[in-house]
């Protein structure tokens, strides 16, 4: 992989993988080329990827296999001189897709939006989503409600608000209603925020949805609370706990840093699950993880 710089406001990044995987013995390749423009005015990019049906990296992290995906991000910033309490306005939009390899489109994303941001440090995104999902085996999504084959195009309106991030004390919420799988879903995210000057920051969110399909109903609840707090500018520690009702899950992570250079250095993480419903198992899952990663400078 790599990544090349132009000038003071363009690059261009990539990668190619491959895999070796017994019992397969073709298609095990994976590989991605993008570019960005970033200036005062304009952010844009666009990249290519792809993911072999065979490319199976098991020591690493893959959250789909088997696709193309085109992206692409345009974005203008405006100063207005004469509005008042707005500070800037960032219209843009953007886009992804991804299609397997018989040319199936399996997901479509087209999000246009614009921020308002206002002289205090709060903000306003009002957006809309043009969203498509190819379902190619039927899937049960809640518990007794399967989504039928078929794609499925929806559009849906989306508002997020924060105040100052940057104060002690701040707000943020996510607003989505549209369509969803052939029926509607609202979807509603607040968040409650505080910090104590760099070291100590806590988040608390609730993430709720009112989904109705043709085949049924159903609600879903989750609760998340982050902290972290850093020792110094290498050194941290970080807390996640979350709780999802419709799994009956509590999830809780715990991990420490030691930062030396680009990201490198020393990490332990802990990982528990921890199931409450009537048929629980106690404790389903639980791991500790040790990392450490050098970078070498071999040229110099």
């Amino acid at each position: 992989d790599g990544r090349w710089g132009i000038g003071d406001n363009a690059t261009i990044d990539g990668f190619v993988a491959q895999t070796d995987t017994a019992g397969v013995e073709q298609d095990e390749y994976a590989y991605r080329l993008g570019g960005q423009y970033d200036s005062e005015l304009w952010s844009m990019s666009a990249s290519y990827a792809e993911v072999a049906d065979g490319f199976n990296p098991e020591v690493g992290f893959l959250t789909r296999g088997g696709y193309r995906k085109p992206s692409g991000f345009l974005l203008r910033r405006i100063r207005p001189q004469n509005m008042g309490k707005i500070f800037e306005l960032r219209p843009h939009v953007s886009y992804r897709g991804y299609w397997d390899f018989e040319g199936f489109q399996e997901t479509g994303y087209l999000h246009v939006d614009n921020h308002w941001e206002f002289r205090q440090g709060a903000e306003v995104h009002t957006g809309i989503n043009f969203t498509l999902e190819g379902v190619k085996e039927p899937f049960e999504i809640s518990e007794g409600i399967f989504v039928p084959v078929g794609t499925y195009k929806n559009t849906e309106a989306q508002l997020v608000a924060f105040t100052n991030q940057s104060n002690p004390f701040s707000l943020e919420g996510r607003l989505v209603a549209g369509g969803f799988f052939g029926g509607d879903r609202i979807s509603f995210s607040p968040a409650v925020n505080f910090r104590v000057g760099d070291r100590f920051q806590s988040s608390l969110n609730w993430s709720y949805n009112d989904v109705d399909l043709p085949e049924g109903d159903f609600e879903t609840n989750l609760g998340r609370l982050r902290l972290s707090y850093s020792f110094t500018l290498r050194l941290f520690v970080q807390a996640l706990i979350q709780y999802s009702d419709q799994d009956d899950l509590w999830a809780s992570n715990l991990r420490f840093g030691w930062l030396n250079t680009a990201s490198t250095g020393l990490y332990l993480v802990y990982n528990e699950i921890r199931d409450t419903g009537e048929l629980s198992s106690g404790i389903p899952g639980r791991s500790i993880v040790l990392k450490y990663s050098h970078m070498f400078d071999l040229l110099n």
